[in-house]
């Protein structure tokens, strides 16, 4: 846990959920500089309403504010007391929000969340974006939210310096409206777009560059039973228009069994792992977990493409195996993520691992993908006491460790 300065007060923030020796902080620079803007626009709106009686040119906050893409509730929780709505798709970011009101004595009820599958407000006052890493996610998020944006709507984004692209600022302008930028500070910089006063005008140009999502591809041969499935990938799905390396190798390599058992894919994304294992088994009763809510609408609809099963099925967003009750299955398929936003770490990985751990059976198995360079059997061995390379090339290793 680390402390936030805000020009509001001074806030206790962690990650979500708390590890132990975290050193990562629950909040960066563009955070920082999103909220010091704030402030001093809501001050000069002050100041030019006392001196005019009338409404000033700042940021007014009293009305509907909508956070999007808030990574572990830093915004959502400064600014609270104007009640905002936090819109993501991560529901880790969800969690982090919660216990980080609950940190710093305040009410959950004080920020509505809203998931990126949820119908967003009618009607959006201030819309401040912490830019996504996926440029596809920003695009359809945009779109949905041009709706409810106004001509006097307050449009501000933020984001690393890394982050901020020209392709980026041009999805601004061409949904929303023109667009600039602030000078870089601490490496973070601010976007301010001026949403189309003429709404008919902007509902035209809006229609008319309408993003493709969700999309689907048939997957080629060469890539085990998931050969000829047809995937489907919302927004911000990792590689939607093909498959990517990793996973094409884990599908080539996935173990070949029968029979009724409960096979969970882990950090499931587009579901195509657990769908091809559907099809090559029918009596398996498949679970799909992700903390993306968009991940696990990709991974429901290839499942409903592909698999005609009375098999009983799950699709759940949330906290890796936490929902799993121990000794309940008998294969956990896992490719983890090692980056968290920008840094790159093992921890979720451990997690994911841990979790596979108690939710296994006595001779259950987890099956991992991974870079060679990771060294997840380091850690597998230390976990199960046991792991073993089921496949391997230049890049790649598939990795399995059984429950003892």
């Amino acid at each position: 846990m680390n402390r936030l300065t805000t020009p509001w007060g001074d806030l206790d923030l962690a990650r979500f959920p708390e590890q132990p020796r975290d050193t990562l902080r629950a909040w960066d620079a563009a955070d920082e500089y999103l909220l010091r803007h704030l402030a001093d626009a809501e001050d000069d709106a002050e100041d030019e309403a006392e001196a005019s009686g009338g409404a000033g040119s700042g940021v007014d906050l009293s009305g509907s504010v909508v956070v999007v893409g808030d990574r572990w509730g830093a915004l959502a929780t400064a600014l609270a007391p104007h009640r905002p709505v936090q819109i993501t798709d991560s529901y880790l970011a969800q969690g982090a929000t919660r216990a980080n009101l609950l940190r710093n004595g305040v009410d959950t009820d004080a920020v509505r969340l809203l998931s990126v599958r949820d119908t967003p407000p009618e009607r959006i006052d201030v819309l401040l974006i912490r830019v996504p890493k996926s440029l596809s996610l920003l695009e359809d998020q945009l779109h949905r939210l041009a709706p409810a944006v106004h001509p006097g709507t307050v449009v501000v984004g933020t984001g690393k310096v890394t982050e901020i692209h020209t392709s980026t600022l041009r999805l601004f302008e061409q949904i929303l409206g023109p667009t600039r930028t602030s000078l870089a500070v601490k490496k973070a910089r601010l976007i301010f777009c001026a949403p189309f006063a003429d709404r008919a005008r902007a509902g035209d140009r809006t229609r008319a560059a309408a993003g493709p999502w969700p999309i689907s591809y048939t997957v080629p041969e060469g890539a085990g039973s998931a050969s000829g499935l047809t995937v489907t990938n919302h927004a911000g799905i990792f590689c939607a228009e093909r498959l990517d390396i990793g996973t094409r190798f884990f599908l080539r390599n996935l173990p070949e069994r029968r029979g009724r058992e409960h096979v969970v894919d882990l950090g499931c994304g587009n579901g195509v792992v657990g769908t091809a294992v559907a099809v090559a088994n029918p009596e398996a009763r498949l679970t799909f977990i992700d903390e993306s809510f968009s991940a696990v609408a990709s991974a429901e609809a290839t499942y409903a493409k592909n698999v005609d099963t009375d098999s009983p099925v799950e699709f759940v967003v949330g906290d890796g195996m936490a929902t799993v009750a121990a000794g309940s299955a008998d294969l956990v398929l896992n490719n983890p993520p090692f980056h968290s936003h920008q840094a790159t770490t093992d921890a979720t990985a451990f997690r994911m691992f841990t979790g596979s751990r108690e939710a296994l059976r006595p001779g259950g198995e987890l099956w991992v993908v991974g870079n060679r360079h990771l060294g997840y059997h380091t850690k597998l061995r230390r976990l199960f006491g046991n792991c073993d390379v089921m496949a391997s090339d230049p890049k790649f290793v598939v990795l399995r460790a059984v429950r003892r």
